[in-house]
């Protein structure tokens, strides 16, 4: 998954600132062997390998995924869902072991450890348009991919400084997820073990800057001692904002207002593991969240009772 449309249904609010396994063994007489060259083509274009021992049972589970991605699709093609599912590189893993990998968001709100730290208070009279999209205005850098690291926290928080640092500037710069991972555990974030964007950005106030992804190069996973470079700080961050906890007209005055914003959300459902294309709907939780992504723009299409307004996040599980 790369860029989401997400329904605007109750989605959490995080914050903005200034994404020992044990083997069953399965006989491979239950497996279809119709999808032996799809299974064979999709190992090779995700360059998997299985000991002999584990490849019935991991291709036991991507059967099992296809066929449930095949039958949402049938269903959306029927006109019952607004999104499409497709086989991604994920295929292999069932629904908790895709949630152990990518449930990296430690929940907790910003306190302020001596930084700058406010409420985003909503404005009565501030009418916003009805559609924003940052990508369009260089506001948003490529797609990034966290990989086997828990570190969804730091690419959504450096999603949101990238942004803002471009409104200053007019130049966008990639920031550095392993500055954060590497160097914020001051602030309780816990590198490839989880954290929360909103420790990242007191990171950065008190270390008044981070470096560019060029100057500390990601790695997906943890490379302690912290490694910044004080003489090449790009972007820094004199203040972090709080948006209230499901407040969406907060979220989308603020995603006008100052640009890509990072956000929380739940995304332990096997319909977001799958995700391909579409405005995604999931009754998520309000209360768990699991993940952390960047808005980077919306459509709000529902005052005119037309259509669904959605939000667009960039998510860094690709």
């Amino acid at each position: 998954m790369e860029f989401a449309m997400v329904h605007r249904h109750p989605v959490s609010i995080l914050v903005v600132a200034t994404t020992f396994l044990v083997f069953q063994r399965t006989s491979s007489a239950g497996l279809d062997l119709g999808l032996e060259a799809a299974w064979k083509d999709w190992k090779a274009t995700h360059g998997k390998e299985y000991l002999e021992s584990e490849e019935s049972f991991r291709r036991t589970i991507w059967e099992k995924n296809l066929q449930m991605i095949q039958q949402h699709n049938l269903e959306a093609s029927l006109g019952n869902h607004t999104y499409r599912l497709g086989m991604n590189h994920f295929g292999d893993l069932t629904n908790e072991e895709y949630n152990q990998r990518t449930n990296c968001l430690s929940p907790g709100p910003a306190e302020p450890l001596g930084g700058n730290v406010t409420l985003f208070r909503t404005s009565a009279a501030l009418v916003t348009p009805k559609e924003v999209d940052w990508r369009k205005k260089g506001y948003v850098t490529q797609v990034k991919d966290q990989g086997n690291c828990g570190s969804c926290w730091a690419f959504s928080a450096t999603g949101a400084l990238e942004g803002l640092h471009f409104k200053v500037t007019k130049h966008l710069v990639s920031l550095s997820e392993q500055n954060l991972i590497d160097c914020s555990g001051k602030f309780r974030n816990r590198g490839c073990g989880g954290g929360n964007a909103s420790w990242a950005f007191l990171y950065v106030q008190h270390n008044k800057g981070i470096n560019s992804e060029k100057t500390y190069p990601y790695l997906s996973k943890n490379s302690a001692p912290c490694r910044y470079d004080p003489q090449k700080p790009v972007a820094k961050c004199t203040s972090v904002v709080e948006i209230p906890k499901g407040d969406e007209r907060a979220l989308e005055q603020a995603v006008y207002g100052a640009g890509p914003v990072s956000i929380a959300l739940d995304s332990r459902s096997k319909e977001f593991q799958f995700y391909k294309s579409g405005i995604f709907f999931s009754p998520w939780s309000d209360k768990v969240l699991t993940h952390a992504m960047l808005a980077v723009g919306y459509v709000n299409s529902q005052e005119s009772g037309k259509g669904r307004g959605y939000w667009i996040l960039k998510n860094s599980c690709v």
